[in-house]
């Protein structure tokens, strides 16, 4: 029996997506019972190791030429739970129990505006019909994103000993708005049409930079929320910027235009 190993190349992806949600699945398991402040450090971490089984089993599609509609759809219920359920789970169990209810509905918007968020997503892929510079920008906050935020605020919460937060409100503040960028019309850069030029590699470079000093001096977990909360920062600069941009082509009205009759 002959095996086509070009055909059977398509597992590979899959194996790093479905590692992807054993990570998520296994944050999950540890947020279920009584967890302790190792157990949502250890969730944290293993929501960060699937952000990077994710990130892999794109490229390692590409390299093999895998790419196919079931890997795309296999990948977002991936990430619904990676990145929508076990985030949601942990930072409910970590913060937001003693508010009730209120934390209920607010991570679960969360999962809910992730969803859709990914469904979005692959009707704008699946149409015939797409943009010039398809894969230049994505329309709302990436659902791994947003995930990164609250995981590395859990990682950074234990590295200070419980004491990175007073208040648990501005913690349900926080969910609700990245649940909220997430099905947004805000574009986010996908860094896929990334040219370097002399900007570029000083932008790069003044990120790691400063990235390694943060590490070095707090966590790598405040390296990590340092760099996704600037990502999330350029996003909605570019977005006032461009908005402000239009605004100045359209110009201000002629008085011809502002006495003519309607």
């Amino acid at each position: 029996m002959r095996i086509n190993l070009r055909k059977s190349l398509f597992i590979l992806p899959n194996l790093f997506t479905l590692s992807s949600v054993f990570c998520g699945f296994y944050a999950v398991v540890l947020c279920a019972s009584e967890p302790t402040e190792d157990d949502f450090y250890r969730a944290a971490l293993l929501i960060i190791y699937a952000m990077f089984f994710d990130t892999i089993d794109g490229r390692v599609a590409r390299l093999t030429k895998t790419q196919s509609a079931f890997g795309m759809e296999i990948d977002s219920l991936a990430d619904v739970i990676s990145f929508g359920v076990a985030p949601a789970l942990l930072v409910y169990t970590w913060a937001l129990r003693p508010l009730g209810f209120l934390g209920v509905v607010a991570t679960f918007l969360y999962v809910a505006c992730g969803a859709i968020r990914l469904a979005r997503f692959n009707v704008i892929a699946n149409t015939e019909t797409k943009p010039k510079k398809a894969g230049s920008y994505f329309s709302g906050l990436p659902i791994p994103g947003a995930a990164g935020i609250l995981v590395s605020m859990v990682a950074a919460n234990h590295t200070m000993s419980g004491q990175l937060y007073g208040s648990r409100i501005p913690i349900l503040v926080l969910v609700v708005v990245l649940s909220l960028f997430m099905v947004s019309t805000i574009k986010f850069r996908s860094f896929k049409d990334l040219r370097l030029n002399w900007r570029t590699m000083m932008l790069i470079s003044v990120t790691l930079a400063v990235s390694v000093a943060i590490a070095l001096e707090f966590h790598i977990s405040f390296a990590l929320g340092w760099m996704l909360v600037s990502y999330v920062a350029i996003g909605l600069i570019e977005s006032v910027f461009n908005l402000s941009r239009r605004a100045l082509r359209r110009g201000p009205r002629s008085e011809d235009e502002e006495t003519a009759p309607s």
